[in-house]
């Protein structure tokens, strides 16, 4: 495949994934809602394009999932709405850094993995464990660090905050892994036609 071939084919492909972080984040495909918290699946589409794009590409569709992501703190999203008013510079910061080195650890991870470990199997599912990580700790670890000595704080908003991110971390782990690592493999394979691995017999 011609070098211009390639590079259109990953233009396409990064326009698709972000028209699909835009359709999730605007419609109920993107958020587990559970009361005034929300469990993010758009994590998928930043994993998967940090796979097979790589990081700078990845890392762009995570600005644009950041973007959505600041863009409910106005249209609905009450912790999200409550976090802008304590402290807006705090939330922009937190739906911006985690989203962005989602795409870019991914994009980092992978071709390590694909050169150290034992099949392409193991890279693909490792660096969708690693991308959605990324995204719960990071995320998690500012809005501590932003919002722990804020209106937020005290002791029932730790309980709610623990018992919550508990879920979160566990639900994205899950979903986001399993459906992460299944179509990065077939895009990489039967999209960009550059097939990097092989699944161990």
């Amino acid at each position: 495949m011609s070098n211009i071939s390639s590079k259109v084919r990953e233009t396409a492909l990064t326009a698709v994934l972000a028209a699909i972080i835009l359709l999730m984040a605007f419609t109920p495909l993107g958020y587990l809602r559970i009361g005034p918290m929300s469990i993010t699946l758009l994590v998928i589409p930043v994993v998967i394009g940090g796979i097979t794009l790589g990081p700078v590409r990845g890392g762009l569709l995570g600005a644009v999932f950041g973007a959505t992501s600041l863009a409910q703190c106005f249209m609905g999203d009450i912790s999200g709405a409550a976090m802008f008013a304590a402290n807006a510079a705090g939330t922009v910061i937190a739906c911006f850094v985690p989203r962005i080195l989602i795409g870019v650890v991914a994009g980092v991870l992978f071709p390590f993995l694909m050169k150290t470990a034992r099949n392409g199997a193991a890279a693909f599912i490792g660096t969708a464990v690693a991308g959605t990580l990324t995204n719960s700790i990071l995320f998690i670890g500012l809005v501590v660090a932003f919002f722990k000595d804020s209106v937020l704080g005290g002791g029932s908003f730790w309980a709610i905050f623990v018992s919550f991110f508990s879920v979160n971390v566990a639900v994205e782990l899950i979903v986001g892994v399993i459906v992460s690592a299944a179509l990065s493999a077939v895009l990489d394979r039967f999209v960009l036609h550059a097939p990097r691995y092989q699944i161990a017999e």
